[in-house]
């Protein structure tokens, strides 16, 4: 990953990195809070050589009182110094626990000790610090007087006289704040970066792409009121999730352009990743296209197509399979025009045997002849293999993945179930993408639309009313009450429709003159079309 990625990471997951750090300073404030505070009193020693002769004695003095320093420091908090300093002011605590409240340093190429003693009350560190100084000079005393001698040839003096603190050295709030601070932000975008490695789910098109071999035609957009509204026919026309299904529709045109008539089944790796929808809205959005297309339900196991167009599925697929009803009888017309659904029909105990017959092989050649494109919603492809079955005697397979949901593994098992049977997926589509997000790429998720603006020639007939209300003014009946689920549209009357073709022939004429104009042809709005076209002279 280079420097954008870990960017995109740190932006994607920064909630988590938001909670990890706000947990750390909420652990660093709790953990000052509990934290006894301590107060540190210090006192300075002078460490000399006994009176010299000359310099060159005074130079050597000098250095053998640095040398000494050193090993005092050392020597401050052993257990001699710390008896002796209990002994002095009758304390509970035994010479160990007492040698770690006291610490000696020496200064740099100086012969000053300092002595500094913590304790949570400040007159005692103060109490304990002036003792320990005093002890320490007739300890050293002791030490460095020769055998046979009254003075001393080292010797320690207090210059500096250990006082009360006024304020403890620990805890430091601001200090703790800061650290917890600067390490729950490395903690929290190490999870990140560490969550978005473990994550195998499919993001991104590259990744579908090298995983499914194949291009990714479309990406349909999150959508929350989907599940209410599955159809692109229900929601606005100029929503994002229905430019989405044509964008998909046009893609999907260029796949084995020099076929006439094409088959695809479309199917998934697991159930739940919307490729009954997609197929719906896909035919829906090739039949506005102005081709010829018929919808297949090839899911015998859980059919969805039926229900979500309001059409039969007690007569269906199984029921041309078997013999007992011709196709053509079959076959249901919906309210979109260019649109025919076979249904499912009653569940068969053997779907798999059924998918793979003769009889199949028979009823697709003749969808192709009868149908420009005909699409065929399978199940899933890792639950059980009917979609491989009817992949392997169709133009392909279109896999529908969930963005962020489906895994690398799955994608992968589903295509290696189509090459099991000679098949392979010739496109994938990403649904229920992120409206917004710049952390995949572009070419989907833009979670805007482009509607025309207000006094559009189009606003009075392109713009979809709220089926209730289409409903009301047809047949008198009122609006269902808030909350309650809006009937599906049946029909739509046919002066609508009459006033819509009116309109978009209309529009569709102005918009080719202006092209023309563009080009160079003469613009004139009130010549018919069939003398568009002449050079400008």
């Amino acid at each position: 990953m280079d420097l954008r990625d870990y960017l995109n990471i740190l932006r994607h997951r920064w909630l988590l990195i938001a909670s990890v750090t706000l947990g750390v300073v909420a652990l660093a404030a709790l953990a000052t809070w509990r934290t006894t505070p301590q107060y540190a009193s210090s006192t300075d020693l002078f460490i000399s050589t006994s009176q010299a002769s000359d310099d060159n004695q005074a130079f050597q003095g000098s250095q053998f009182s640095l040398q000494r320093v050193k090993s005092y420091a050392e020597m401050v908090n052993q257990n001699e110094i710390t008896r002796r300093v209990i002994q002095r002011l009758d304390l509970d605590e035994t010479p160990a626990e007492l040698s770690e409240q006291i610490t000696a340093t020496s200064q740099l190429d100086t012969v000053i000790l300092t002595i500094t003693v913590t304790d949570p009350s400040p007159e005692r560190a103060q109490r304990i610090a002036e003792t320990t100084a005093d002890v320490f000079v007739g300890y050293v005393g002791e030490l460095e007087t020769p055998p046979g001698q009254d003075q001393a040839t080292i010797k320690a003096t207090v210059t500096n006289q250990a006082t009360e603190p006024k304020s403890p050295v620990s805890p430091q709030p601001l200090r703790n704040l800061g650290l917890g601070l600067v390490l729950g932000l490395l903690l929290g975008a190490g999870l990140a970066v560490l969550r978005e490695t473990l994550d195998t789910s499919v993001k991104t098109h590259r990744q579908l792409e090298e995983l499914a071999e194949a291009p990714v035609i479309g990406a349909i957009p999150f959508d929350g009121g989907a599940d209410g509204a599955p159809l692109i026919s229900e929601i606005d026309t100029y929503s994002p999730r229905a430019e989405a299904f044509r964008v998909l529709r046009t893609n999907l045109q260029f796949i084995d352009p020099d076929a006439n008539k094409k088959v695809f089944v479309l199917s998934s790796a697991l159930p739940g990743e919307g490729k009954s929808t997609t197929a719906c809205n896909l035919a829906l959005a090739l039949a506005e296209g102005g081709q010829k297309v018929a919808l297949v339900e090839g899911d015998l196991r859980r059919p969805r197509v039926a229900q979500y167009l309001g059409l039969v599925d007690a007569v269906g697929l199984t029921t041309v399979l078997v013999g007992r009803i011709e196709l053509s009888d079959a076959m249901q017309e919906t309210q979109f025009p260019g649109l025919a659904v076979l249904s499912s029909g009653k569940t068969p105990p053997n779907p798999a045997e059924l998918l793979q017959s003769r009889a199949m092989s028979s009823l697709i050649g003749q969808l192709r002849e009868e149908y420009d494109v005909v699409l065929i919603d399978a199940p899933p492809l890792l639950p059980v293999t009917d979609a491989a079955l009817i992949a392997s005697v169709v133009d392909g397979a279109v896999l529908v993945v969930r963005h962020g949901k489906t895994s690398a593994d799955q994608v992968r098992g589903a295509v290696e179930r189509l090459e099991g049977v000679g098949a392979k997926p010739v496109a994938a589509v990403f649904n229920m993408t992120p409206t917004k997000t710049g952390r995949y790429g572009y070419g989907y998720g833009y979670g805007y639309g482009y509607a025309p603006q207000e006094g559009s020639a189009l606003e009075e007939f392109s713009r979809p009313q709220p089926m209730q209300a289409r409903k009301a003014s047809r047949g008198g009946e009122e609006p269902p009450a808030e909350g309650q689920p809006a009937p599906r549209r049946r029909d739509r009357p046919s002066e609508d429709l009459d006033a819509l073709e009116d309109a978009v022939g209309r529009e569709e004429e102005l918009r080719a003159r202006r092209l023309d104009a563009s080009r160079g042809l003469r613009l004139d709005l009130d010549e018919p079309t069939e003398g568009r076209g002449k050079p400008r002279r």
